[in-house]
């Protein structure tokens, strides 16, 4: 049986890094770009706080970040783990998320995750499940929605 909830997160913390930049030093410099002009990688380690149906406190993530360009609003696309501990509908445990999405040139980002095999504890041990999220820059909270079950 899979079980449908929602509710909401907010963003505590967001601390990014940019890895390499085509163009930059770190990349070697002989791509023909200018520096800074192209691409770029960025590592950001990110703390949420989820309320409704997943209710977590300073959940942690680690993402890989890839900008299409250097400029403020490029598109692009991001990869990443969050460790929840917390309660999902009332069963206290902690579950890992892999995560993977894009973003576009307005900052509206869209999410798809699932449940890591094997990662739930507690009362959500055997948990499995997706769901996915829409951020619209700007928002003070992000809504998302989660299907799942406990085998």
């Amino acid at each position: 049986m899979t079980t449908h909830t929602t509710g909401s997160f907010t963003f505590a913390d967001w601390q990014e890094k940019v890895i390499a930049e085509a163009g930059g030093s770190d990349d070697g410099g002989d791509d023909g770009a200018s520096a800074g002009s192209g691409p770029k990688l960025a590592s950001a380690v990110v703390t949420n706080h989820f309320t409704g149906g997943i209710e977590a406190t300073g959940t942690s993530c680690a993402y890989t970040i890839v900008y299409a360009a250097k400029e403020p609003g490029s598109a692009g696309s991001f990869t990443g783990h969050e460790l929840v501990s917390g309660t999902l509908d009332g069963r206290a445990g902690s579950f890992v998320l892999a995560e993977h999405g894009t973003f576009d040139d307005k900052g509206t980002v869209r999410c798809v995750f699932e449940v890591v095999p094997g990662s739930a504890t507690g009362e959500l041990a055997g948990l499995r499940g997706t769901g996915g999220f829409t951020a619209v820059h700007g928002e003070p909270s992000v809504a998302y929605a989660f299907d799942y079950g406990l085998d």
